[in-house]
């Protein structure tokens, strides 16, 4: 017989062996030793009394992590995860479990849920529907071996150095941008484990004018933009150039990039990198 509960009382290594054998055969290979597992879900916001897990006896055979945290002025629940290990699949168990979900939400004043799903993943895709989301945005993630990356054209008027993330005037940055970082790239997101990061500013005459930010062990780079003013200049490439130095790993990512910024894909593909997936931001009303 099966249960549902909130993972409050479950350990987050039971979570994260449950979590390793459900994307054990996810479409993009998962790498995350608990350790890593433990940064994503505090990165997240992630909200035990929010999530829930599908037992049988004693067993954590499925689960919705979730996060909560103010999202564009609503309170927003987050998945940062749903998943069901390949035994008991197709019987009908994220669908309880999102009916769990709902019941909790309808009982706080959360306003939103919000989730990514791949493109290509057509069944998923249709569950959320059936439970209501909608599609908001799509979204790229591309790769690319750090090696491959080119040397940045030199600009003289424009200096390049490591910036204080606690110094960041975040006013400023978002002027910066076209879109907004998805949930996962979020100012939330990189403050909550600041110290993973590494960040790189451009200034000119003692005025930044664009900067980048990258994880130091993963090579992901959550928020890369720079002056509008400023642009076609080889400034992002030139910020890129000096991130990529900053991390141990081999590839650098750029994950979740709105597709309808279409500069911003250019000057990305221009680049070299390769999209390995698209996702829907889908977001349930509540």
């Amino acid at each position: 017989m099966l249960t549902y509960k909130t993972l409050e009382d479950t350990n987050i290594e039971l979570i994260h062996s449950a979590f390793i054998e459900a994307f054990s055969d996810y479409q993009v290979k998962m790498n995350l030793p608990l350790e890593k597992f433990k940064i994503m879900l505090k990165s997240r916001g992630y909200c035990p009394k929010f999530s829930v897990g599908a037992f049988k006896d004693g067993q954590l055979i499925g689960f919705i992590l979730n996060s909560v945290r103010n999202w564009r002025g609503k309170i927003t629940l987050y998945d940062c995860g749903t998943g069901v290990i390949p035994e008991y699949r197709k019987q009908g168990i994220t669908s309880s479990m999102f009916k769990e979900v709902l019941s909790l939400l309808r009982q706080k004043e959360i306003e939103h849920y919000l989730l990514e799903v791949i493109q290509s993943n057509e069944p998923a895709v249709n569950l959320y529907k059936k439970q209501g989301f909608t599609i908001t945005r799509s979204l790229s993630c591309f790769r690319i071996e750090k090696d491959l990356i080119k040397e940045a054209p030199i600009i003289s008027s424009i200096k390049y150095e490591p910036y204080n993330i606690e110094l960041i005037d975040w006013d400023l940055f978002k002027s910066f941008w076209d879109f907004e970082p998805s949930w996962q790239h979020s100012i939330d997101s990189i403050m909550a484990v600041s110290n993973l990061f590494e960040i790189i500013v451009a200034q000119d005459d003692g005025k930044i004018v664009g900067y980048g930010i990258i994880d130091r062990l993963t090579g992901s780079i959550p928020q890369l933009a720079v002056h509008k003013d400023y642009r076609n200049k080889g400034i992002g490439h030139n910020i890129l150039s000096r991130l990529k130095e900053s991390t141990e790993s081999k590839n650098i990512y750029l994950i979740n990039i709105d597709d309808n910024c279409i500069s911003s894909i250019e000057f990305i593909k221009k680049l070299g990198f390769e999209n390995y997936v698209s996702q829907y931001e889908m977001i349930l009303n509540i």
